[in-house]
């Protein structure tokens, strides 16, 4: 599907947005989409007839259950997707109503939040970014595409097919086709891949949740006086945390943790267990030799690798320090993962139980990154007693 000039107007007015990525590409798709669903005769009419009339997203949750994923990075997206539709309404109405029957992109239909919620949602949970055009730097664009009965397939990380898009010089078009990874049984479904994603972004637009999903990332910001706090309760002291040295300051401004304009939202789980930023952080923040760090690059400093940089001593306090983090971070959760599991095992909506999913999931991961370190710290620990013996 392409994007018509009867929706220009829109699609500047949408430049007001740019700073929401996401929903931007998902509504402009999605206003195509509800252009062709008011179009008499529309060549994608069967296609948009079989489309879900509702969806399992967060962006219609009741607010009771947006309140129940108990998370507030996702609480955040969720609110800012709800306002974007509902100031994009507003601004939709004041430019359609000034527009004679025959230049309305929506045959004269009105457009509420509601057919905008639905549009962006049928994009944003089955739409795939393809190869677009070849950009000056060599790389392809990205381009998100509708593509019927391919839209069908389910997600897996372990996929039994993908999809190939093929062009040749003699035909302008593309082809685009599924493709068999392995041998599919009969009656077995099509999984394909819709990318490593976190919990966060497969509910968001996709309105499910993995379990143990292998790339999900628990949200954190990076705080100087909330590190003070922790290490103090791990056991760990450091006047360093809230008040860095100037050499600290330095490599902090170099790992975008210090100063006007930093980056303060770090992560844990994920295939790399500890943002390199923040282990790099703990790391020159608990060492009071500028010598010993200035002897490594940042990413050798940001590398949760089996060796320890900066010594065992420095390495171990620094990953008490993450699990002293995890352990707060599990008590901001006003119900416990038993709790999550007694509310699963009676009759809930579909809603609140992917909310409680969801919460449970961020629990489990946080309990996962703690058990891990928690090896790692004892491991070093063995290993610098046997050394020393």
């Amino acid at each position: 599907m392409g994007i018509p000039r009867s929706l220009n107007s829109l699609l500047v007015f949408l430049a007001k947005w740019e700073h929401l990525t996401e929903e931007l590409w998902a509504m402009k798709l999605g206003l195509r989409l509800l252009q062709e669903r008011a179009a008499v005769g529309s060549f994608w009419w069967p296609y948009i007839g079989n489309l879900p009339e509702t969806f399992s997203l967060p962006i219609f949750f009741s607010g009771e259950d947006i309140k129940n994923i108990q998370y507030a990075p996702l609480i955040h997206q969720v609110n800012k997707r709800c306002r974007f539709l509902l100031e994009f309404e507003q601004a939709a109405k004041l430019i359609l109503e000034s527009l004679a029957l025959k230049d309305h992109p929506f045959g004269g239909q009105d457009v509420s939040s509601s057919s905008l919620g639905w549009a962006m949602a049928s994009v944003s949970s089955r739409a795939f970014r393809l190869h677009g055009e070849i950009l000056p730097d060599g790389k392809h664009s990205d381009t998100p595409m509708l593509l019927p009965l391919i839209d069908m397939c389910n997600h897996s990380f372990h996929p039994n097919a993908r999809i190939v898009q093929e062009q040749d010089a003699s035909n302008p078009n593309m082809l685009v086709k599924v493709v068999a990874e392995k041998g599919i049984e009969q009656n077995a479904p099509v999984m394909l891949n819709y990318g490593f994603l976190s919990n966060d972004l497969f509910l968001l637009d996709y309105g499910f949740v993995i379990p143990s999903n292998p790339y999900d990332l628990l949200e954190l910001k990076y705080d100087g006086a909330l590190l003070d706090a922790v290490s103090m309760a791990a056991g760990v002291s450091s006047p360093s945390f809230s008040s860095p040295a100037q050499w600290q300051q330095e490599i902090l401004c170099q790992l975008n943790l210090f100063g006007n304009g930093a980056d303060l939202k770090v992560t844990l789980g994920g295939t790399g267990l500890v943002d390199g930023r923040l282990i790099a952080a703990l790391r020159v923040l608990l060492t009071s030799s500028e010598t010993a760090v200035r002897k490594y690059d940042l990413k050798t400093l940001m590398s949760l690798s089996d060796e320890a940089p900066l010594g065992v001593s420095v390495e171990t306090t620094a990953l008490r320090t993450v699990v002293a983090l995890c352990v707060v971070a599990l008590e901001h959760f006003p119900t416990k993962i038993m709790q999550d599991e007694s509310i699963l095992k009676g009759t809930v909506p579909s809603s609140m139980e992917l909310a409680i999913q969801f919460r449970m999931q961020k629990k489990l991961l946080i309990i996962d990154v703690m058990r891990k370190l928690t090896q790692r710290i004892k491991r070093m620990t063995e290993e610098k007693s046997v050394t020393q013996v």
